[in-house]
């Protein structure tokens, strides 16, 4: 993680763009997620995949959004703020993962809703996009943040 000073609502501005690193998936962490989160046949079980829409094992789009998460926290573009999702809209699970699949995430502040007058927090919008290793966008959503504004002296 990006260690620095917080970073507030006013330090962001509408376009900006941030990337975060690259994590692989294991074989193995697909299929421990999916027996713990997601114990659907297609992530577990190569017969059972073969047959599925996905034709071979796949990762849960949960184990997707979840390293997502991680890359984007490590990435310390929000750094230690006080940023807390609120709701997600227009969440797309565009293009299946699979195990051996590099994915990174691109961010885009979308918009920004100051604090109301009293108020510590306002509000940020981000599109993120996660992308496999071949530039093709697996998922795509908007989470709905509140951050905290700079505090007046």
């Amino acid at each position: 993680m990006i260690a620095g000073s917080p970073r507030y609502l006013e330090d962001f501005h509408l376009g900006d763009r941030f990337v975060t690193a690259e994590a692989t998936l294991s074989r193995e962490e697909c299929i421990a997620f999916a027996r713990q989160y997601d114990p659907q046949p297609f992530h577990l079980d190569d017969a059972a995949a073969a047959k599925s829409l996905f034709k071979k094992l796949s990762a849960s789009a949960w184990l997707t959004l979840a390293v997502a998460m991680r890359l984007i926290v490590e990435s310390g573009f929000l750094r230690e703020s006080g940023v807390v999702g609120t709701g997600t809209d227009e969440m797309r699970f565009l293009a299946p993962v699979y195990p051996g699949d590099t994915l990174h995430v691109e961010s885009e502040v979308l918009e920004l809703i100051p604090a109301p007058a009293g108020k510590r927090f306002g509000r940020m919008r981000i599109q993120n996009r996660v992308f496999n290793q071949d530039g093709v966008c697996v998922v795509s959503y908007i989470p709905n943040l509140s951050v905290e504004a700079r505090p007046q002296p």
